[in-house]
């Protein structure tokens, strides 16, 4: 087995292989940016885990300097030192990846540090770091490539100035403001770390609806709260133009009240992610790919060339490290004559705001838009012991079943550690459970989990700790 790419769904699909008796390469060319080759892609170096490190610290600030005196808590003077909050973000990061690089050795792979190019007939070239070239063969290839930022020809990446997504990873000093193009997940994620750190934050989103592929009602919830953040968020903001100037830069933007320009010292683009497919097959090898650079590959990701598979943000579907890693593990077990399967229905999407988003399965307007007849029930946690406990009231949990059967339909949850939440709403959809199923299940208390408990005793109207409506 010749994997290409070492991100979580390369890394992942590898160690499958090789578990199950396959002699596996995995090739890579990520560098951190000391120029050391990493495993984990990405994901590990430059977005999921580096930011989510930066949520966390960013937080622990801003609880020390607005929450604490909830809790009763003087906490004095809080100084703040970015470049010691970006070295623990190096070193959460380094350790990771540094225990990929561990599961290599211990399981056997061949960690090739280069450039990977498929040839017909499954061989691969590779240009190593130090200039080498070397030819391998296999039985299978895995492509597993990833992603990229979408780069925008209104706003090209210029040093520390104008960058992308990793490049606000980066940063060691707070910029007095900050704008950002785009408030689709990675935008938010990035605003609130600069936003709690101090900077005065705009996000910039052509789109006039707020994060369309979620459901609104709680997304209409979200984004109160966010603004009430001071995360300024504008809607239908189509940026034309930027220009830099002495101490920053300018932003012409348009939206239905026409032009406007916008002032900021630095400046994100995070309108999405692109498959980073370009140069990954030689054309003799007659690899498939669709008008968007995604491989085109069937329900079990083989691609058009027998033996040759592609999983994770190279292919169709979220672009969401689980869901790559699950690929990776169902491609390895199929070659191994095993039936996995990835359902491709029930996989979490989350947002690491605060209040977190979490969702699964269908919205309310994907059900209504389908002509599904359903059922809704929604829990505030404001009405949750636990969450008034942790002064954490923000949000929901909203669970939609069939009307007829009553089977879990989706589940979406606006609040603290949804993320953390939203699996036991997984698991009850992957065993096609009912609201009812959940209703009847006993409930930690006090947990926010009862919140869930409570959201599918609302479907059936029988929620315990809601106010009974009025009767008109």
């Amino acid at each position: 087995m010749i994997v290409i790419g070492a991100g979580p769904a390369g890394y992942v699909a590898a160690i499958r292989c090789a578990q199950l008796g396959m002699k596996t390469a995995c090739i890579d060319e990520w560098r951190d940016h000391q120029g050391v080759p990493a495993l984990g892609g990405t994901c590990l170096n430059a977005g999921c885990i580096p930011s989510k490190a930066l949520l966390e610290s960013s937080e622990f600030y801003a609880r020390l300097r607005e929450a604490a005196a909830h809790h009763g808590i003087v906490a004095g003077e809080v100084a703040l030192d970015v470049p010691a909050m970006m070295a623990r973000k190096d070193t959460v990061v380094h350790d990771l990846t540094e225990g990929i690089a561990t599961l290599f050795r211990s399981n056997g792979i061949d960690w090739i540090q280069g450039h990977g190019r498929l040839l017909p007939e499954r061989k691969v070239h590779v240009t190593l770091h130090g200039g080498d070239e070397r030819t391998l063969a296999a039985g299978h290839v895995i492509l597993a490539t990833g992603s990229l930022p979408v780069a925008i020809e209104a706003a090209p990446l210029h040093a520390d100035r104008i960058v992308d997504s990793s490049g606000a990873l980066e940063w060691t000093s707070v910029p007095r403001r900050l704008g950002i193009i785009g408030a689709g997940v990675i935008g938010l994620e990035l605003g609130s770390v600069w936003r709690r750190l101090g900077a005065e934050v705009t996000l910039l989103e052509a789109q006039t609806v707020f994060l369309a592929m979620a459901d609104q009602q709680l997304t209409r919830s979200a984004l109160v709260l966010f603004r009430k953040q001071a995360l300024d968020i504008r809607l239908g903001a189509l940026v034309k133009s930027t220009r830099l100037t002495d101490d920053g830069v300018v932003i012409e933007y348009q939206d239905a009240d026409g032009m406007h320009t916008l002032a900021v010292d630095r400046l994100v683009v995070a309108v999405g992610r692109t498959p980073c497919t370009r140069g990954l097959a030689s054309a003799e090898a007659g690899l498939l790919l669709d008008e968007g650079g995604f491989i085109h590959v069937d329900e079990h990701c083989a691609t058009n060339l027998p033996g040759v598979y592609a999983i994770g943000d190279a292919v169709r579907g979220p672009m969401l490290a689980h869901k790559g890693s699950e690929e990776g593990i169902a491609v390895a077990e199929r070659i191994a004559g095993q039936s996995p399967e990835v359902n491709y229905e029930r996989i979490a999407s989350v947002i690491y705001t605060q209040p977190e988003i979490a969702w699964v399965g269908k919205t309310e307007e994907a059900l209504k838009q389908a002509g599904i007849d359903y059922r809704s029930g929604v829990f505030p946690f404001l009405a949750s012991g636990r969450a008034r406990a942790m002064h954490e009231t923000d949000g929901m949990v909203k669970v939609l079943s069939d009307a007829a059967t009553d089977r879990v339909l989706g589940v979406h949850i606006l609040g603290s550690h949804a993320s953390e939440l939203i699996g036991q709403a997984v698991i009850a959809m992957e065993f096609d459970g009912s609201s009812e199923d959940i209703a009847r299940t006993v409930f930690a208390h006090p947990t926010l989990s009862e919140a869930l408990h409570e959201a599918a005793l609302a479907v059936g109207k029988r929620a315990l700790h809601l106010l009974k409506p009025r009767r008109s």
